[in-house]
């Protein structure tokens, strides 16, 4: 009995150049997602009431979404990278 807040961040991609890397972050309460922000779209999107006030908060702060974009690049792509290779080493 309680309550239970998780924030998942996820680099998705699926070809070998990375060029169409991802970078998701989901907020969600008691397992039902709230709002999303999705480097494609560039912006946070809310799915519920309270996240469509929170996602229109995050949007309002342009230097923020700024750094979340800039986190495909430093963020997933060097880590995909540095873990791709440790598996190709592997093999």
């Amino acid at each position: 009995d309680g309550y239970y807040e998780d924030i998942t961040t996820e680099c998705v991609y699926s070809t070998s150049d990375y060029s169409d890397m991802v970078l998701l972050v989901t907020n969600s309460f008691n397992k039902v997602v709230y709002e999303q922000y999705n480097s494609t779209v560039g912006k946070y999107v809310g799915y519920t009431e309270v996240g469509l006030k929170y996602a229109e908060n995050f949007n309002k702060n342009q230097a923020y979404l700024q750094q979340l974009k800039a986190q495909v690049d430093t963020f997933c792509r060097y880590n995909a990278q540095l873990s791709d290779s440790a598996v190709r080493d592997k093999a």
